[in-house]
Parts: C-alpha cells; sequence; structure tokens
C-alpha cells in the first residue's frame, strides 16, 4: 500500500520545469550570419534570373548584338542588290545597243545585196546590149518598176534609161508618168508631174549612155493604180520620144 501511495506521488507531485541549455552567442554574429545568408540569397537568385535570360536570348546586349548584325546583313544585301540591278541595267542597254547594230547591219546586208543584184543586172544589160548594138540615138527604158510604199497611196519606182550607139550625144528630156486609176466606181486619169508643180524638176534626166531613175509619187489613199504609161520627152520636143506602159492590178 505504501509502495502504491509513493508512486502515486511520484506520478502527480510538483513537477519541475524543463531547462534548455543554448550556447550564447554575440549579437554581431547572429547579424553577420543573417548578412552572408541574405547574399548567398541574393547572388543564386541572380544568377539564375541571369542564366534564365541567356539561355532564353533576352539579354539586351545579346539582342542588340544580333540586330546589329540583321542590319549590317541588310545592308550588305542592298548593296549587293544594287549591284546586280545596275549590271542588269548596264546589261539590257548593251543588248538593245547589240540589237540596234544587228538591226543596222542587217539592214546593210540587204541594201548591199539589192544593189550588188542591180549591178549585176545593169552588168548582163549592158553587155547584152554591146553585142547586140542598135541604132544610133536609140533611147530604150529597162527594168520598170512600180510598187506600193507602206503608206496608203504612196508608190516607188525604178527603172533604167538607156541610150545606144557609139557616138551618141547627150541626152536632156523629161519624164512624164500617166496614171489611169480607179476609186470606187469612179475611173479617172493622172498625169504626174502636175503642171507648175514642184516636183517637176524630179522628172528631169540628163545622160549620155545611161542613167537610173528612182522616186515615188502619190495618190488618194483609196484609189488603186491600174496601168501606168511612162513618156520620155527631149527638150525643145513636144511629142514623146519614147512610150512605155505597164499594168499594175
Amino acid at each position: 500500500m505504501a509502495t502504491f501511495i509513493r508512486s502515486l506521488q511520484r506520478r502527480f507531485g510538483g513537477v519541475a520545469q524543463r531547462v534548455v541549455v543554448r550556447t550564447h552567442v554575440a549579437w554581431y554574429w547572429r547579424w553577420l550570419g543573417y548578412v552572408t545568408l541574405g547574399v548567398i540569397v541574393v547572388g543564386v537568385g541572380w544568377t539564375t534570373y541571369d542564366y534564365g535570360m541567356e539561355f532564353a536570348g533576352f539579354r539586351q546586349s545579346e539582342t542588340t548584338r544580333a540586330l546589329q548584325a540583321l542590319r549590317d546583313d541588310i545592308r550588305t544585301r542592298d548593296a549587293e542588290l544594287a549591284e546586280l540591278r545596275s549590271q542588269v541595267a548596264a546589261a539590257e542597254r548593251q543588248m538593245q545597243i547589240e540589237r540596234a547594230t544587228y538591226g543596222d547591219l542587217a539592214r546593210q546586208v540587204k541594201t548591199l545585196t539589192e544593189e550588188n543584184a542591180t549591178l549585176r543586172e545593169d552588168l548582163g544589160f549592158f553587155q547584152s546590149l554591146m553585142v547586140a548594138g542598135g541604132k544610133e540615138g536609140t533611147v530604150s527604158i529597162n527594168r520598170f518598176r512600180v510598187q506600193p510604199e507602206a503608206l496608203p497611196g504612196e508608190y516607188r519606182y525604178r527603172l533604167l534609161l538607156v541610150q545606144s550607139g557609139q557616138r551618141v550625144k547627150e541626152f536632156q528630156g523629161t519624164l512624164q508618168f500617166v496614171l489611169n486609176l480607179e476609186q470606187g466606181d469612179r475611173k479617172y486619169v493622172l498625169t504626174l508631174p502636175q503642171e507648175g508643180g514642184r516636183e517637176a524638176r524630179d522628172y528631169q534626166v540628163n545622160f549620155k549612155f545611161f542613167q537610173r531613175v528612182e522616186g515615188t509619187f502619190k495618190v488618194a489613199p483609196e484609189a488603186v493604180v491600174k496601168s501606168l504609161q511612162i513618156r520620155v520627152f527631149e527638150n525643145g520636143s513636144v511629142a514623146p520620144k519614147l512610150l512605155h506602159t505597164v499594168k499594175l492590178s
């Protein structure tokens, strides 16, 4: 019984307060620790922020360098583009010059070919004339051609006047064209050169052995030349020395 009572007294009797034993630390050491811990936290945070900005490509210096590199690349490409455009323009100008030169050469070749063919025809004609001979002082018309030009109502003519014989005198005279025209239901005659016209001197001829005559005449754009008669007059004579007629249509 006594033992039981003592155990109850030990259990429910006065309880002593717990005592915690701590090591005494000076206040300045505690603040130094706080400051050190703050510096560590700030350093870790800044390092994390800087690494994240660099990793994401958002650093201001990197962005500035990237923009400057892009601007330099654009300027370089603009300069190359301007140079290419200049080269293309120069090539186009050179091509135009070459085309114009080629066109001029083609026209010259065509003209020379036609002139060469005409000279060959003249040579053949004169050779045959020398063989055949002829009456002294006879005037003839050879290779008389009339063809329309690009402009409506404009025609070009070519002919060769020849005077045969060994001791011929110089022939002086004029040409006259008599045109038979049709315009709709109307038919009429037109004589060139017209009396008092300024073009009369274009129809004058003066040669001893031969003379090549070439020129143009105009009629109404709607008119059609059906036939043409050429008359050769010697100065001082009212009657034609020679008549030659060709049909055009």
